[in-house]
């Protein structure tokens, strides 16, 4: 089986390039990954001690960061390379103040492998969470890199516990450590012959969390808010807005701000013109009277984790759809009730949440409407709701102090 991966995955790159002429992701795919080796080659400094953190995308990127921040202050000599396998996550992150170099990941052969680790020579790995490559990981193993991953998740079902993966279980042993966010991740690790296992939680409750400590001042939404109940509505996608628009529209109080995952011209249009009370976008703000509009579009990136701070109620987009739910972490850190679509069973922290009753699933719009007006309605049940989120933040911090320790000692 591991012969006929490094057959596919061989193939794979030319396919991918062919199918670029049809796709303009994959196109970003395959054109940002042609001068790869050639780019490490220039910016990669001999003299220099690198570590090396491999991140999916952007959310796997969020979750680094506090565990950047602490190799930071432990390794001040060391220069951190981070590596990102969507064109998602290193379009949107080209610069850094914790990272020295960004990259994309090679697809993984035995060649890209080894001439990627040649190049950077990294003193330690970390991968975050799942996106695990096993050529990557015998190499690690190969030079005898410290390799650890951060904020793992395991399942049954997954390959590499089934009689077809015996070959793939094999390249999980190049982890020296294994810092997983759960008890059930730990059991499934143990079950197939791992120890070396530390149950931790999620660093993006340390990341979250430390969004409480930095300036969230947005002069804009000040001006915009004044003293009314403001609803944020972060990351939505169509399928999302069709579950709170109606309500917007026939509210009579209360202020909206809806940042949309796609920023598309046609997007926001299509928005825009669905919503029949006094509606603004970002783009369109210059010399306007702000507190004369009701509903507030972000048609740009960067600005929701700091409009949440002034938000009394949040909702989180991606549920009510196929798309997988954004981050609930974000609003909660700010003690926000929160309010999501229905397709959360993959994501145990929502589910945790709403079992604490921070947290309010809707199917349709007047799911959506009773439990919107619910909270609009009593500052009490508002309140409180807000208090259990801030409260599970604060509970499962910790994280990467549990990471840093065990470096410490080891």
């Amino acid at each position: 089986m591991r012969n006929l991966y490094n057959v596919l995955i061989n193939l794979s790159g030319l396919v991918l390039k062919s199918a670029g002429f049809f796709s303009k992701k994959l196109h970003e795919f395959t054109s940002g990954r042609e001068k790869l080796f050639e780019n490490l080659t220039a910016e990669v400094k001999k003299d220099q001690c690198y570590i090396w953190i491999h991140a999916a995308s952007l959310g796997e990127f969020e979750m680094a960061v506090p565990v950047m921040k602490m190799l930071k202050k432990n390794y001040p000599e060391h220069s951190i390379l981070v590596s990102f396998f969507s064109p998602s996550g290193f379009k949107n992150k080209k610069q850094h103040e914790l990272v020295d170099i960004f990259t994309y990941l090679p697809l993984d052969t035995k060649k890209n492998a080894q001439a990627f680790l040649d190049i950077i020579k990294p003193e330690m790995a970390f991968f975050i969470k799942y996106d695990l490559w096993p050529n990557f990981l015998l190499e690690l193993k190969r030079t005898n890199c410290r390799t650890f991953l951060v904020s793992g998740v395991f399942r049954k079902d997954q390959f590499y516990f089934k009689n077809l993966g015996t070959w793939f279980k094999k390249s999980l042993k190049s982890f020296e450590h294994f810092f997983v966010q759960d008890e059930s991740s730990a059991t499934i690790l143990l079950e197939n012959g791992f120890k070396n296992i530390s149950v931790v939680g999620d660093t993006r409750f340390d990341r979250v969390a430390a969004q409480l400590e930095i300036d969230n001042k947005l002069g804009f939404i000040e001006d915009f808010k004044e003293n009314e109940i403001l609803t944020v509505f972060g990351s939505t996608w169509p399928e999302d807005e069709a579950l709170f628009v109606e309500t917007i529209n026939r509210s009579k109080e209360g202020k909206f701000i809806i940042a949309p995952h796609q920023i598309k011209p046609e997007k926001i249009k299509s928005l825009t013109d669905s919503i029949k009370i006094p509606v603004l976008t970002f783009s369109q703000m210059e010399n306007m009277e702000l507190s004369d509009f009701r509903v507030l579009i972000l048609d740009t990136i960067g600005l929701l984790n700091k409009a949440y701070s002034y938000a009394d109620i949040a909702y989180v987009g991606g549920a009510a759809g196929k798309t997988g739910l954004h981050n609930i972490l974000e609003p909660a850190t700010f003690e926000i009730p929160i309010i999501i679509g229905e397709n959360f069973n993959k994501f145990p922290e929502a589910q945790k949440l709403q079992r604490l009753a921070g947290l309010y699933p809707v199917k349709n719009k007047e799911e959506f409407a009773e439990i919107f007006n619910k909270l609009f309605s009593d500052k009490n049940f508002r309140n409180q709701t807000g208090s259990i989120c801030g409260h599970f933040i604060n509970s499962n911090t910790g994280a990467t102090r549990i990471i840093e320790n065990y470096l410490q000692k080891n």
